[in-house]
């Protein structure tokens, strides 16, 4: 393999709608691990897609050097799929299994080819991803969140890439799978790119390329290096700014006093020249070099004003711009005590033990549901949202409306625009309301225009977010599951800010134990084994 595994040239992309994403984007990714930061929306899934083959650039190329592996953000799966069919290793196991019974048919030989040990091949890997118990014929229907975001790795891992893309690999893992998923890239070798908003995993990389402005910078070292590089550049860019400022300030009083002193000179001039009875050609001369040396010297010093505010200029672009979401949330205040949510009994499947599970949620109550992946924990918030009903038990939920945001963010129109979703969302809204509160959620002028199926992950759960928590009327319950998987680490703080600042009651599910301790978790309920407990 050669230094360079990845390399793009000269790459251009738009979307339909010719909103610019790249122009004339060139890179290289040498071997190794390279982490790729960048604010949501700047454009990193995208990149993945196109150096995948999945988008098309508009002009420019990409090469990748050797067998591409790629694990998109949302994995384009259908649920009536088996674990044998997403690991792709469905066919040569009805192969075996023919070959087994008697059938000796070329064609099953051929369909193996040099996979006989594929069974165990496949085993080893899915056990060092935590899913060594999974059976081949089981659907993907019946596994959680976390188990096809492993499978579907495992599925990549089998074709033995040398080039591998990540998206967001952690989203929806246990802290036990993202462990596991750490070790086993850990001990990968090749060229991998993974987007990641996950600081454990991006502190595991050899390198850090951050996508800012349509540009692609490299830093040496892992996450925590890069931070500290960013902040240092920072504080240099804040100094160049202040040093510019002040000089363009001295340049401006300068090219003042000098217009100062220059009419006074012309003013003395004018005057000598009439007590000295001169004739008036000689004066007329004389006045007129006056003006031209006080425009002489404007000019010079018009044009070293022009140069500090070019310097100042420069300095303000190369000082960063963090996007932050100014979220305000409505005040939906819930009074103490007051039951939202009684639920007895529940049992879903072979989900909830023999008894079933019981729940009860009120206001103002912050709760935290955690537990290992496939034990239940979005069953159990998609009952409480009413999306769902159990097998058995029983169901109270109080007067008011409960807002419910999946991980797989499915709840606006990915047809419609941005503005188009809020709406319909927000119908009584007065327009010029909706624009400003979209700007608030970081949707500013064409940006409100964009269909919801084209945004990125973080992108979209900003849109549901301003729909949902601004529909009439607001909520007075809410329900998230892993809210921060899509967010990058500066909307992430937004969001604690915001949730910080709700007064109804919210149940979260997150594996992010920062951000669980930042929005001020009041009550831990941990669901294991069928059984729903304090933690």
């Amino acid at each position: 393999m050669s230094d360079a595994a990845v390399v793009c040239t000269n790459l251009s992309f738009s979307w339909p709608d010719d909103t610019p994403v790249f122009d004339r984007l060139s890179f290289s990714v040498p071997g190794g691990r390279t982490g790729l930061v960048a604010p949501n929306g700047a454009g990193k899934s995208t990149l993945l897609k196109l150096v995948a083959g999945e988008l098309r650039p508009s002009s420019g190329t990409v090469t990748v050097d050797g067998v591409l592996g790629y694990l998109p953000q949302d994995l384009p799966l259908t649920r009536d799929l088996t674990v044998a069919e997403v690991l792709g290793i469905a066919p040569v196991l009805r192969a075996l299994e023919a070959i087994e019974s008697g059938d000796t048919d070329e064609k099953h030989f051929t369909t193996i080819g040099t996979d006989w040990d594929v069974e165990e091949r496949t085993r080893a890997q899915l056990a060092r991803l935590g899913l060594g118990e999974l059976a081949f014929d089981r659907g993907l229907a019946t596994l959680s969140g976390g188990q096809v975001v492993s499978l579907g790795l495992a599925a990549q891992l089998l074709k033995r890439p040398s080039v591998l893309l990540l998206d967001e690999p952690t989203n929806n893992l246990d802290l036990g799978a993202r462990h596991q998923l750490y070790d086993v890239l850990d001990d990968w070798h090749g060229c991998l790119l993974v987007v990641s908003h996950d600081r454990a995993l991006l502190d595991r990389m050899d390198r850090i390329a951050e996508l800012d402005r349509g540009e692609i910078r490299f830093y040496g070292g892992n996450f925590t290096e890069y931070e500290q590089a960013v902040e240092a550049a920072r504080e240099v860019a804040e100094k160049n700014i202040r040093n510019a400022e002040q000089a363009v300030k001295r340049e401006k009083r300068e090219m003042q006093q000098a217009r100062e002193r220059a009419a006074r000179r012309a003013s003395n001039a004018s005057r000598n020249l009439g007590n000295a009875g001169l004739p008036k050609i000689f004066a007329g001369t004389m006045k007129r070099n006056a003006q031209e040396s006080a425009a002489k010297a404007d000019g010079t010093h018009g044009a070293r004003l022009d140069a500090a505010k070019a310097k100042l200029d420069q300095a303000e672009r190369s000082l960063r711009e963090d996007q932050k979401i100014a979220l305000q949330l409505p005040r939906t205040a819930v009074p103490a005590g007051r039951t939202l949510f009684t639920g007895e009994r529940l049992k879903v499947r072979d989900l909830f033990g023999a008894n079933g599970i019981d729940l009860t949620i009120r206001g103002p109550e912050r709760i935290a549901l955690t537990g290992g992946n496939g034990t239940g924990k979005s069953t159990l918030l998609r009952i409480v949202h009413g999306e769902l009903t159990p097998d058995s038990g029983a169901v109270r939920r109080a007067d008011g409306r409960i807002a419910y945001l999946s991980q797989r963010l499915d709840l606006l129109d990915p047809g419609r625009t941005v503005a188009e979703n809020l709406a319909a969302a927000a119908p009584e809204m007065l327009p010029a309301d909706r624009m400003n509160l979209l700007a608030r959620f970081l949707f500013r002028g064409p940006r409100t225009q964009l269909p919801v199926g084209v945004l990125s992950g973080g992108e979209r759960l900003r849109a549901t977010l301003a729909c949902v928590l601004f529909a009439e009327p607001a909520p007075q319950l809410l329900l998230l599951d892993e809210p921060t998987n899509n967010l990058d680490l500066v909307s992430t703080g937004q969001l604690e800010s915001a949730l910080n600042a709700y007064q109804g009651a919210f149940v979260v599910v997150s594996h992010d134990e920062p951000f669980l301790a930042a929005i001020g978790v009041q009550r831990r309920l941990r669901l294991e084994n069928g059984d729903l407990a304090e933690a």
